[in-house]
């Protein structure tokens, strides 16, 4: 597989958007309530969508 093929695999742009669409409820969760267990929630999905995301950035630039 050649690096233009390979940053223009499908594989890596549904990644970005999984984890765009996770950071967004992440961000939801943070202003959802005043709860400890929002905050702490919404600080793992962050995480969680933050180095999906940069995965799949790091993908395409490989």
């Amino acid at each position: 597989m050649s690096s233009i093929e390979n940053a223009n695999a499908d594989r890596h742009y549904i990644l970005i958007t999984i984890a765009i669409i996770i950071g967004i409820v992440g961000v939801y969760l943070r202003f959802a309530g005043d709860a400890a267990y929002y905050s702490w929630s919404a600080n793992v999905i962050l995480v969680v969508a933050v180095a999906m995301a940069l995965k799949g950035v790091f993908a395409i630039l490989k």
